[in-house]
Parts: C-alpha cells; sequence; structure tokens
C-alpha cells in the first residue's frame, strides 16, 4: 500500500514513542500503537503483556482495508475512524494518512475521550510524518557500502 518504506532515524522514534505515551496517559488507555496500512507495527507504549502485537498490527490493517472497501461502496473515500466496543476492552482505530493509530481501552476510559485525544495526537502524527518524508536520508550509509565484487565472489569459492 505505502509507496516508499518509512525510514526513522532513533530520535525521530524516541519522539513518536513520547507522543504515543502523551496519549495514552492522556486518554486513559491500556496501550496505544501505531502502524502502517500495511500492518508492519512502527511503536507501540503501553501494556503489551503478552499481546499479540504482530496480530494486532496485521488485523487492524485488514479492519481498515475491508471497512475502506465498504466506504467505496456507498461513495465514500475511507473511514477515517474505526470503533469495536467490548464487553471489558475497546479498541478505536484512527487512519493518520499511510498509519493506523490504534488504541486499546477498557472501562478506565470512555470512547469520547479517546476519539477526542486521538483526534488531537493524529494531527500531530501527520505533522511528525510529513517531516520525516520529506527528510534527507542521503548521508546515511548503506550497509553494503563496503562490499567489493571480490568480496562476494570469496562468499562462493
Amino acid at each position: 500500500m505505502a509507496d516508499t518504506p518509512i525510514l526513522l532515524r532513533e530520535q525521530q522514534y524516541h519522539q513518536i514513542k513520547a507522543v504515543l505515551a502523551r496519549l495514552r496517559m492522556d486518554a486513559s488507555a491500556k496501550v496505544v500503537f501505531l502502524v502502517d496500512k500495511d500492518g508492519q507495527e512502527i511503536a507501540s507504549q503501553g501494556e503489551v503483556g503478552n499481546l499479540d502485537t504482530t496480530s494486532l498490527a496485521s488485523l487492524a490493517a485488514g479492519n481498515v482495508a475491508a471497512t475502506g472497501g465498504m466506504a467505496a461502496l456507498i461513495g465514500e473515500k475511507e473511514f477515517p475512524t474505526l470503533s469495536h466496543e467490548g464487553e471489558k476492552e475497546s479498541i478505536h482505530i484512527s487512519v493518520v494518512g499511510r498509519l493506523l493509530l490504534v488504541v486499546v481501552f477498557d472501562e478506565r476510559s470512555s470512547l469520547g475521550l479517546v476519539k477526542l485525544r486521538s483526534k488531537q495526537v493524529s494531527q500531530q502524527l501527520a505533522a511528525m510524518f510529513d517531516e520525516i518524508a520529506a527528510g534527507d536520508y542521503d548521508d546515511l550509509e548503506s550497509p553494503f557500502a563496503g562490499i567489493t565484487d571480490e568480496d562476494i565472489d570469496s562468499l562462493f569459492s
């Protein structure tokens, strides 16, 4: 789905984690994830415990893709937010460009609070990722930079 891979520097990753941590606290959520639309987890913050974060990220992306198909059938571009309310725990997903902001919360919070805080953070994350996408990564050295043809040939001889 995404055109180019998301390349994060360590400092950017820590800034994203700090934003997610603040959202978790402000929304009284159990855990907050940032996932790309391909289902790859970018960052998480909170009570992960024995939660299968890889599956959750993948399923959230699939859920957004499926509801995107439904949106198209009724003439909408997409549904920018999705909510699933359970008996004890609930999930709110916000589409932020090519990212998904996934918030898992329980009775300590409310859907209204999670929606409000997620909307505020979504704008901040969108600005951060616009800046990341526009970043100059020419100074990153390739891990293959020092490998010569002779080095490769010596591996197979």
